[in-house]
């Protein structure tokens, strides 16, 4: 409106100094978990941002880019959305615990949870379950806590404390609860029926002609399990079904689950574990369908790393998670927003 007061640059002092207690915030989280993983015999590392994939997952988009080569010659390349695919080919070099601060991208994201350019801290144990990695994960919000001195974690209405013992629910206790749906009576030989599916949420969710199994579940997870989530404690989501499996490996004896897991606190997603895949051929069976959809649905399609896909046939047994440190702060922090915890908000903007 006219004769609005312009909104001042992120840069002028007034409005630094209005985020620099959430900034210290950042800095006091850093240090209590870089001393985590030190006691607990982590090595950090520092991997690449420019990848030849960046990752193969249908609704991920990554920005593109290109080098040029001596010669004159451009080569495409990706900004990843994730360090996994560079930390995995570590675990097969022979590296058994390593974390990194990894600045990652995403294109199409951006909101109070959300930023195109953002930091995700992810580990990694070789012959470790992952209910290991769901213990770290458990340790490393507490630890968040301390450092900040916050006692409750507070979003949108909603509050955790993250000293309590964390709620322990699979998805298929999920939508049994807040849907009222048998998730794993529609999956079979690790694929979701559709139809199955579509009848048992027709009256919870508006479904498409075009909805695969896999998009009436995520949109029944979205809109009637996720806001009841990490309501007063955390909540570790585990045994997510098959067909979601991304590149986690199907749980031993019951095929229509996989050891996936997600952390929640007050309604947010904080984090994303996997009991790691190591058959390489399966990997590629689901990154190539994965990008068949992608393609259908966007019209693009991200290329396989063919290196990655080697060192997973090299791989360990190993666990690991993709934890987004800025939401991690932003809750420590008493923050509302999480561009409020980053030291400079995506370029182009106040």
């Amino acid at each position: 409106m006219a004769g609005d007061k312009p909104i001042s640059p992120f840069w002028s002092p007034g409005r630094h100094l209005d985020r620099r207690p959430f900034l210290q915030a950042r800095g006091a989280v850093t240090g209590a978990l870089r001393g985590f993983f030190a006691e607990q015999g982590f090595v950090e590392v520092e991997t690449s941002v420019l990848q030849v994939s960046p990752g193969n997952e249908t609704h991920l988009h990554a920005p593109r880019t290109a080098i040029m080569r001596p010669d004159g010659s451009r080569a495409p390349r990706y900004l990843r959305t994730s360090p996994e695919f560079a930390c995995k080919k570590l675990l097969a070099a022979g590296e058994p615990r390593i974390f990194e601060f990894a600045r990652v991208f995403r294109d199409r994201e951006r909101g109070d949870l959300h930023l195109p350019e953002f930091t995700m801290l992810e580990w990694y144990r070789a012959g470790a379950p992952y209910d290991a990695i769901m213990a770290d994960c458990v340790v490393v919000i507490a630890r968040a806590a301390q450092a900040t001195g916050i006692g409750m974690f507070s979003f949108r209405g909603r509050t955790a404390d993250p000293f309590a013992e964390p709620e322990l629910l699979t998805v298929a206790g999920a939508f049994e609860r807040f849907a009222g749906i048998d998730l794993l009576s529609t999956i079979s030989d690790g694929q979701g029926n559709r139809a199955a599916l579509a009848q048992a949420a027709a009256d919870k969710v508006r479904i498409a002609a075009d909805d695969t199994w896999s998009d009436i579940f995520s949109k029944v997870l979205v809109e009637h399990v996720e806001p009841h989530l990490g309501q007063g404690r955390l909540t570790i989501l585990f045994e997510y079904p098959s067909p979601e499996a991304a590149l986690a490996r199907v749980k031993a004896g019951d095929p229509r689950v996989a050891e996936r897991f997600e952390v929640y606190a007050c309604g947010v997603e904080l984090a994303n574990g996997f009991g790691e895949l190591t058959d390489a051929e399966e990997q590629r069976r689901r990154f190539t369908e994965s990008m068949g959809e992608k393609q259908r649905r966007y019209g693009e399609a991200y290329p396989l790393d063919e290196d990655f896909l080697a060192a997973v046939a090299e791989m360990p047994e190993a666990s690991g998670v993709a934890l987004g440190f800025d939401r991690l702060v932003m809750l420590a922090s008493g923050a509302t927003r999480i561009d409020q915890v980053v030291w400079t908000p995506p370029a182009g903007e106040t």
